[in-house]
């Protein structure tokens, strides 16, 4: 058998005291102890043993403990280390078979143990490292959100995302130093949140109230057109919709978004599910803002963008699940690449609105097969003070699935 050498040691407020006998015995073993300042603070001072900081960037750490393998290692993680913890990216780098992991609880259970909230019931997220603005894709009617601070600025600038949002009523509850001796809870709601001083160590909970009038938008396929910026290249709510069906997106899928315009494919993708991913790729540098002012306005700042053009610029991409073309039909061998890529099983969508597109996506159903679609959409709109239907430009579409 594999010798576990490292153990993964959840540790509270409460520190060593606070520890079950298994894992106080596999701290007193190590040989060596690794953790942030405040994890090794907790350490009695005449502790003889060696003693690891984490580093920034954290990989260079995780480099330095592989490099030990084999010596008794002990990392000291707060909480629960395999919810948004250390653990999670350790576990990826070194296989489970030479891990102890020995959770504390977490701080989402410890927060609704306090205020008597249903985890269940709950969305959590992290925001240690991460983009604030992931919280808009959270935020909803009656939500109640439990979340992991940067430090002591991110419960105002929460605060200031959900009156922003139209949910300036939302009672927010900031919980410092959970289960120690200096624990502090602080309420309020976001419009009327005031600047006092938060300790670093901190989770808000958040009982989202919107504003009257406010409509939210959905996490389905087909938001309205003015939640974007754009220039005019923007695939309309209805052409949307269908072409995320087709895609049909599952947690923890990538999508290739290729002549990604002002990102909305890309963008509703990654909305079905926070394990969504997506990369958009643009030719058009002036298009590359509004994917980011587009992605973080609604909730997906972690959208790769990439800057080129196909097929080029789509060389050494990660394997994608779907690939949407909605740009450049035309380029020499862009389906080629794109269906040499496309693993087993993915989906490959292409929309266009010109006879020469059609003539490519028809050259390609020759090659692979699939179904072709034409979708034609009217819309209701005033002529003098009367009502007319407006047609849009009719949209051809192509969908194949690559054989398993």
């Amino acid at each position: 058998m594999t010798k576990k050498w490292l153990s993964i040691i959840g540790i509270g407020e409460d520190g060593l005291r606070g520890l079950s006998a298994v894992a106080r015995s596999l701290v007193d073993q190590a040989e060596v102890i690794i953790g942030g300042h405040r994890h090794l603070a907790m350490l009695p001072p005449e502790d003889p043993r060696e003693k690891i900081t984490w580093t920034s960037p954290i990989s260079t750490s995780i480099g330095e403990i592989i490099r030990r393998r084999g010596q008794l290692i002990c990392v000291l993680a707060s909480g629960d280390p395999m919810y948004y913890g250390i653990g999670v990216t350790l576990s990826r780098e070194i296989p489970p078979e030479e891990i102890i992991i020995i959770p504390a609880p977490s701080t989402f259970s410890l927060v609704c143990a306090k205020l008597g909230w249903s985890l269940t019931e709950t969305e959590t997220l992290s925001l240690c490292s991460r983009p604030v603005s992931l919280l808009k894709y959270y935020i909803y009617p009656q939500a109640k959100l439990l979340i992991l601070s940067e430090g002591k600025d991110t419960p105002r600038i929460v605060a200031e995302i959900l009156t922003n949002s139209g949910y300036g009523s939302s009672k927010i509850t900031v919980l410092e130093h959970l289960g120690g001796s200096n624990e502090r809870i602080i309420q309020g709601t976001a419009a009327s949140w005031s600047k006092i001083e938060i300790a670093a160590l901190n989770a808000i909970a958040i009982n989202c109230i919107a504003d009257p009038g406010i409509i939210p938008l959905p996490r389905l396929p087909g938001l309205p057109d003015h939640a974007y910026d754009h220039d005019g290249q923007l695939t309309k709510r209805e052409i949307r919709a269908v072409t995320l069906a087709k895609l049909a997106p599952s947690p923890g899928e990538l999508l290739w978004d290729v002549g990604a315009g002002c990102g909305s494919i890309s963008i509703e993708w990654m909305r079905t599910h926070p394990r969504c991913q997506a990369l958009a790729i643009e030719k058009n540098s002036s298009r590359l803002r509004y994917i980011v002012d587009n992605a973080a306005a609604l909730g997906t700042p972690q959208l790769k963008i990439i800057h080129g053009q196909a097929p080029s610029s789509l060389k050494d991409l990660p394997t994608p699940d779907a690939i949407f073309i909605g740009g450049g039909v035309t380029a020499e061998k862009l389906f080629d690449i794109c269906w040499t890529a496309l693993r087993p099983g993915g989906r490959l969508v292409a929309n266009v609105v010109t006879v020469e597109g059609e003539q490519t996506l028809f050259q390609w159903y020759n090659q692979v097969g699939g179904d072709l679609t034409r979708i034609a959409i009217q819309r209701a709109e005033p002529i003098g003070k009367f009502l007319g239907w407006r047609a849009m430009s009719p949209v051809t579409q192509w969908i194949v699935k690559k054989r398993e």
